[in-house]
């Protein structure tokens, strides 16, 4: 019924059917609010059935709508068919008027309580109905507090409740120009379409773009009116909130905190210090005792952890609302895996208890969630890379090094990272830019290294000569201290305290069920051994994307790949090839090494060859005088590799068609590797080659031609023959059209979603950042397609070349590599198209292993 009825109107029918103790009311449906929305207007007969449902209420409780001697106060709430915990508006106590206050005095004996609830119900009419500013009736019960001297609320009398309702009354009517309404039936009206209008709130509609929640199922709120009980009685009443079990730990203890004499905004607004829900043992101990009963009851049907609103009026107790908990991921897998051992949910309804997205708060380090609101906020970028790290700023990659081998913590602050900068990213503790996406170079990078990473930082200008960086007015130097948060994209001045994660045999147990489940195979990417062993401890079953080109970066090598790109002749540049070649060799033995028996899937070089050239006068210099050239002709041969659309010019294959000498290098290297471990520790290695930006069979097939030899003759100078296999990323919209033709000629296609992407929509991955904000905001996209795979128009070409692959190659292995292979929504999508693997940064395994086994369960339902 949730659909209809919102989570909160359906709970309160579920509640009442049980024979909880609930307040009466009743629910008008989510079809009201899509009516509205879509026809400017309320349905005629709306006024007709709530006067039908008022009558009914009134008869349950005995009381009047309006009415002088008993009358019926209600709430009016809202009610979504998905949770949405404070993003819209609630009205309390409607019905008090000049006529009912007396009646109310009279029926109660307690004139504060009453006029208590009267000054309630102006304010937050006033300022959910007619929009005044909640501060400016804060002021006015501050100077009443201050005339009597008090500080607190609970202190002030019936009379000076009084002083503030007029306070109230006349600032409602200063501001909207006619007083406050005095028919029950008006407030009543005004608070059900203010309820309604509350839908497309700011607060409501962020809420809603941040959880991905899909507006066309879920449109609309509820709203639920439902009969008052009131907690600001006296001492023997009460409100709190409290959940079935611990949110922060998942712990089977109840958790919760609750006021005396208090309505329900009490305990949530900072005004008074709340209680734990232990001391309601002493305050009410029967009260306690049917609320712990009460819980029992509604975690057993609901089979969940429950998020309880409670109100105690003169000592007894009523149900306000029933809801299954917000949770952190610790708490979401320790209550999944309790719920199954408690028999209440089988494995994979535990295994879709747990958001995929959510565990990586478990794989990295958290900020102290106690301790961040004391730090300022400079700066708020993307979430590239998960994790939190505080380090002084520095702004190369060199400084970076130096500080790693003085032990020293640092955050690399750049405008834009380059591959250039990987020893720098390497060494330093977080990455910080203020320009890229979540695909950009540093996001990309940051994550395959499991490092934090805030990207794409709007509002800050980086001085990396001047050894400042500026953002939204504060200015940082060299030296001094940030924190990074890369799961909000936050950014702090200053050294916010963070906590290790701890993977608990909880998160084991629940990994082992989605292996059990799962048909889709789960690799990564990584070129280092350090990440390839992160990935296969978090359970990688082999590596889909090792970058060579990371390779050739390192400190050591970098000289001689600059002397093999600026080379004037064959003979020079094989010449520097042999320099590379032996590090090469070592890089793929340790990375065979680490992933021992498992697959490893090695790109050739991919980028263009101007992105190893040095920026520096003085690499230029030392560039120049190793290769006995001079600095003029040094810099005029890497001015003739400058390119004006580099991303689509000389790079991937064409490389090794233009010089073939390097691929056939980097073959060399990795089947000699293999053969050397195959002898000397008996490992199985089954290197997979894959020749990246194809675009023609005839690219994959003169490739083949060329490199097939190499790996023949090197196997028979080692006198060991491996398996192996050649393949080809599909990353250009041509391939996958002619998929069947470029099948006939490889062993594996791999998708590379980043280029696919930006190639099919025309974007550029780097420079997309500037206008994709204002297309999601705006509802051009409704995601983000270097984020999610876009299914309608990648996605078609990714089926495309599913289909036409298999037909050209019915043995054809097929997997995606882009950074897409993280994305549980992606996950499903490959699970859906029949590929036989995803591969992810590292740190994001554990996310693809769950959200591949819940794609074969939301399948079978």
């Amino acid at each position: 019924m949730k659909p209809l009825l919102g989570g909160k109107g359906a709970n309160l029918a579920e509640m009442t059917n049980l024979g909880i103790p609930v307040p009466p009311g009743f629910t008008i449906t989510t079809e009201v609010c899509r009516y509205y929305y879509t026809n400017k207007k309320y349905p005629a007969k709306l006024r007709a059935d709530l006067a039908g449902a008022l009558k009914k209420l009134e008869k349950a409780t005995g009381k009047r709508f309006g009415g002088a001697g008993n009358p019926l106060l209600v709430s009016v709430r809202s009610g979504a068919a998905v949770s949405m915990p404070g993003m819209m508006d609630t009205i309390l106590n409607l019905g008090l008027t000049g006529k009912t206050v007396e009646g109310m005095v009279g029926l109660t004996q307690n004139p504060r309580f009453v006029w208590d609830a009267y000054r309630r119900l102006i304010q937050m009419y006033g300022n959910v109905v007619d929009g005044i500013e909640h501060e400016k009736f804060e002021h006015i019960l501050d100077e009443v507090k201050k005339s009597r001297g008090v500080k607190e609320d609970t202190r002030l009398e019936a009379e000076d409740w009084q002083k503030v309702v007029a306070g109230y009354k006349k600032l409602y009517r200063n501001e909207k120009g006619r007083s406050f309404p005095d028919k029950a039936e008006e407030q009543l009206d005004g608070a059900i379409r203010a309820v309604f209008g509350s839908w497309m709130n700011n607060r409501a509609v962020t809420y809603r773009k941040l959880n991905k929640l899909d507006e066309t199922k879920i449109f609309g709120t509820a709203v639920n009116v439902q009969s008052m009980v009131f907690g600001n009685m006296g001492d023997d009443s009460g409100t709190g909130v409290a959940f079935t079990r611990n949110p922060s730990t998942g712990e089977a203890s109840y958790y919760g905190e609750y006021l005396m004499n208090a309505q329900g905004e009490d305990v949530v607004a900072g005004i008074r210090t709340p209680k734990h829900l232990d001391a309601l043992k002493e305050d009410n101990e029967t009260a306690y005792r049917q609320l712990v009963k009460i819980f029992g009851r509604l975690e057993k049907h609901f089979r969940d952890m429950q998020d309880v609103e409670f109100t105690i009026e003169n000592g007894k107790l009523f149900i306000l609302q029933a809801r299954n908990g917000k949770r952190t991921a610790a708490a979401a897998v320790k209550i999944a895996v309790d719920l199954v051992a408690e028999k209440m949910i089988s494995e994979k309804e535990a295994l879709l208890r747990v958001e995929a997205n959510s565990i990586n708060q478990l794989l990295h380090p958290m900020l102290d969630s106690k301790r961040r609101n004391e730090f300022k906020i400079i700066a708020k970028g993307l979430p590239a890379s998960p994790g939190a790290v505080s380090g002084e700023v520095v702004f190369s990659a060199e400084e970076a090094v130096e500080a790693k081998e003085e032990n020293r913590k640092v955050i690399l602050v750049r405008t834009e990272t380059s591959p250039e900068d990987i020893a720098g990213m390497n060494a330093a503790g977080g990455i910080l830019t203020a320009r890229g996406g979540m695909t950009s170079h540093a996001a990309v990078v940051a994550r395959g290294m499991g490092k934090c990473c805030v990207a794409g930082c709007e509002g800050m200008a980086v001085a990396e000569r001047g050894g400042y960086f500026v953002a939204n007015g504060t200015k940082v130097s060299r030296g001094e201290v940030v924190t990074l948060d890369g799961s909000t994209g936050e950014v702090f001045l200053g050294e916010v305290p963070s906590v290790e994660p701890s993977l608990s045999g909880d998160f084991a147990r629940l990994m082992k069920w989605a292996d059990k489940i799962r048909k889709l195979g789960v690799r990564t990417n990584a070129d280092t051994p350090k990440d390839a062993q992160a990935a296969r401890d978090l359970g990688a079953e082999g590596i889909g994307l090792c970058r060579t080109e990371h390779m050739f970066f390192e400190e050591d090598r970098i000289f001689a790949v600059r002397q093999m790109i600026l080379s004037n002749n064959l003979e020079q540049r094989q010449k520097a090839l042999e320099k590379i070649f032996p590090m090469q060799k070592d890089d793929f033995r340790e990375l065979f090494k680490v992933m021992k028996d498992l697959p490893v899937k090695i790109r050739l070089l991919d980028p263009p060859l101007h992105e190893f050239l040095p920026k520096e006068e003085k690499d230029f210099a030392a560039l120049a005088a190793e290769m006995n050239l001079s600095l003029e002709e040094v810099k005029r041969k890497a001015e003739e590799l400058f390119e004006f659309n580099p991303m689509m010019g000389h790079r991937g294959c064409r490389l090794g068609i233009t010089f073939p000498e390097i691929y056939q290098m980097q073959v060399r290297a990795i089947i000699q590797a293999a053969c050397e471990l195959k002898k000397e520790n008996k490992m199985t290695v089954e290197p997979e080659i894959m020749i990246p930006l194809v675009g023609m069979v005839s690219e994959l097939k003169q490739l083949k031609d060329l490199l097939i030899p190499v790996i023949e003759e090197t196997m028979r100078q080692q006198k060991v023959t491996v398996k192996y296999e050649i393949g080809t990323m599909i990353e250009i919209p041509r391939a996958a059209v002619t998929a069947d033709k470029i099948a006939a000629e490889a062993d594996f296609f791999s998708f590379g979603t980043n280029d696919l992407t930006q190639m099919t929509f025309g974007f550029s991955r780097d420079d997309a950042a500037k206008f994709i904000k204002d297309y999601l905001d705006k509802k051009t996209l409704g995601d983000d397609p270097f984020q999610t795979v876009d299914q309608e128009g990648v996605g078609e070409l990714m089926k495309w070349a599913v289909e036409k692959g298999r037909q050209g190659n019915k043995h054809l292995h097929i997997g995606i590599c882009g950074e897409h292979g993280g994305d549980p929504a992606t996950v499903k999508f490959c699970h859906n198209i029949g590929l036989n693997y995803v591969s992810c940064s590292p740190y994001r395994v554990p996310i693809a292993r769950l959200a591949a086994a819940q794609a074969v369960i939301e399948n079978d339902f």
